[in-house]
């Protein structure tokens, strides 16, 4: 009788626990389905993106368009980039979040923060109408890739024939560039004035009639010897007939609108909120690269705080060393001081450089678990853009055949003050931009497309952040170079006081400039330099300050929650793993980490 009474339930609970499993593996069929789709979504939208910017492509070190160069400033273009994020947000929405795993939640994040705020920033005409400034545009990013040493490559005739093709497409942009300034005047989208004498010189510099010499011709002088005389004859006729036919009128046609028309029309303000829908086009830029939703008026005290804290630890430091004066005394005993101007060739300065990094070598795996694979170099910036050039790092490609270099611009070496140069270093190359930056490309875990995104918050951010790792690292003994690190966090903090300055509160070019002058070590001519790069991208320089007190914020909240469980190097691994991200993404996953360690 038992056995009647419990065959049947044996029976009914393995039919069940079949069921169940069967249930369960349904289940995750369906979970690896929806994972199938939404990679295909993202690489989709890297591989779609590609197309639309084969600039971006190139800089990636992904070869397959560098003969393309599309007309940003066409209708037609804007049309299919707005059609592109329109596309791509929905089809991000239409993933239910519970199907995905952290990592694929935080790419769906991601991936419509980028449709949004890209969506977002097509509602303003600025870009439309001021596409040439004397910093950032796209001219003097071309010439980059014209010297031959960038990251277009010149290695096989086809390289050299995609070359000649990219040009066309460039000079088409040109004209467009100047169409569009054209109506820009009539509707009030102009540059300051300031800003238009900058570029003048750097058009006039493109014009000159010695073809040999000029920076479109460049790769000529240095064929690859596997390279036939026929070939070569063929290449050189066609790069004179370029420069001589094409690149040189277009310049000598831009400096005269430059110099005779748009100069002229130029604005006497130079803050962003006197251009139509300025303050909400500030707004929008505030968000962009802090990717908070501060306030100008929040982050412009903030930064008038951090100037007083800052201020207090110069004051510490000047006693040190025993200075006579008060702190705008010492600001100008920095500057002035012949014996921080040691060299006399831009090699020494290089040089210099690279034994900073010689003595940070050996203590770089105390505060750094995993280090990248991606070569490094220091090289001087291009002659014909140092003048108005700051430092600055430009990434290696993906594959790691192109080195990720420290450009440091050297107009005169004999005044080149040497005074910050450590943390300059940390910042712009290690552990800053390049550990950041190449961390995240040489990342498989990541999807394509998040290993090519910058979010300046996070990624000025991290790097302004590394300048405080100078002692740990072996750097700043000399009293001076640890000045130098106050000295770039009080430039960063100043920042937020004069960006904020100029374009919420009405400041003029001459009183940002007296302002940072009476507050930070920089020399004159850096200063004036550095405040038209201001004028010239509004909120960009805020995201330095806001991203490095954000990483610092959850390092201490991390040191103070987890206690002796705390490890310096994990923190860093947790901060670096998941590339470039908003920064309210990189508090969420900080929280989480800390939540899972305790």
């Amino acid at each position: 009788m038992l056995k009647k009474i419990i065959l049947p339930v044996f029976i009914a609970l393995s039919l069940i626990g079949c069921k169940n499993e069967n249930s369960e593996s349904s289940k995750e069929n369906d979970t690896a389905k929806v994972s199938a789709k939404f990679d295909a979504i993202l690489n989709n939208y890297y591989e779609d993106g590609l197309k639309l910017n084969p600039i971006s492509a190139t800089t990636s070190g992904d070869m397959r368009y560098n003969d393309q160069f599309p007309n940003f400033l066409s209708e037609e273009y804007e049309d299919s980039l707005r059609s592109y994020y329109t596309e791509y947000r929905e089809k991000a929405n239409s993933i239910n979040d519970e199907d995905l795993s952290e990592t694929e939640k935080m790419s769906k994040e991601i991936l419509l923060w980028e449709c949004d705020i890209n969506l977002a920033s097509m509602e303003f005409k600025k870009s439309k109408y001021m596409p040439i400034d004397q910093m950032w545009s796209v001219n003097l990013f071309m010439g980059q890739l014209a010297s031959g040493v960038g990251a277009q490559p010149f290695k096989t005739v086809e390289d050299y024939e995609n070359w000649l093709k990219r040009v066309d497409g460039f000079l088409t942009w040109m004209n467009s560039a100047e169409e569009n300034m054209r109506e820009g005047m009539e509707q009030g989208y102009v540059l300051p004035a300031s800003l238009i004498q900058k570029v003048i010189p750097q058009m006039k510099s493109m014009t000159s009639s010695n073809v040999e010499d000029h920076l479109f011709y460049g790769p000529v002088n240095n064929f690859p010897d596997n390279f036939s005389e026929e070939e070569k004859e063929r290449l050189t006729e066609s790069y004179k007939k370029m420069v001589q036919e094409k690149v040189i009128p277009a310049y000598k046609k831009m400096h005269s609108f430059m110099k005779d028309e748009y100069l002229p029309k130029g604005r006497e303000s130079s803050g962003i909120a006197d251009i139509p829908d300025g303050e909400k086009y500030y707004r929008h830029q505030i968000k962009l690269y802090t990717t908070t939703n501060m306030t100008a008026e929040e982050i412009h005290q903030l930064g008038l705080d951090e100037v007083a804290r800052i201020s207090k630890e110069m004051e510490k430091l000047k006693e040190e060393v025993g200075f006579e004066g008060d702190l705008k005394s010492f600001f100008n005993h920095v500057r002035e001081n012949k014996e921080m101007m040691p060299f006399t060739k831009p090699e020494e300065v290089i040089a210099n450089f690279e034994e900073i990094h010689e003595t940070m070598k050996p203590n770089i795996d105390k505060l750094f678990s995993v280090t990248p694979e991606t070569d490094f170099e220091v090289r001087r910036t291009e002659e014909f853009r140092e003048k108005s050039a700051s430092a600055e790092y430009n990434p290696g490609s993906l594959d790691g055949t192109r080195p990720g270099i420290f450009y440091v611009p050297i107009p005169e070496a004999s005044s080149y003050n040497i005074y910050s140069d450590e943390s300059l270093f940390l910042h712009e190359a290690i552990p800053g931009h390049h550990y950041q930056v190449s961390l995240t490309q040489e990342n498989e875990e990541l999807p394509d497309f998040r290993k090519t995104l910058w979010y300046s918050g996070y990624g000025e951010g991290w790097a302004l952040y590394s300048e405080s790792l100078g002692k740990a690292l072996g750097l700043y003994t000399d009293p001076y170079q640890y000045f130098g690190t106050l000295g770039a966090e009080m430039h960063r903090a100043v920042r937020l006081v004069v960006d904020t300055g100029l374009h919420s509160k009405g400041w003029t070019r001459e009183e940002a400039i007296q302002y940072s002058l009476e507050n930070e070590a920089e020399p004159e001519a850096s200063v004036i330099s550095e405040i038209e790069r201001y004028m010239a991208n509004p909120g960009q320089a805020l995201s330095y300050k806001i991203g490095q007190l954000k990483i610092q914020e959850l390092r201490e909240k991390a040191k103070s929650e987890l206690g002796d469980k705390f490890d310096i190097r994990e923190y860093h691994k947790e901060v670096l793993e998941t590339g470039c991200v908003p920064l309210q993404l990189l508090e969420s996953k900080i929280d989480n980490w800390i939540a899972e360690a305790k």
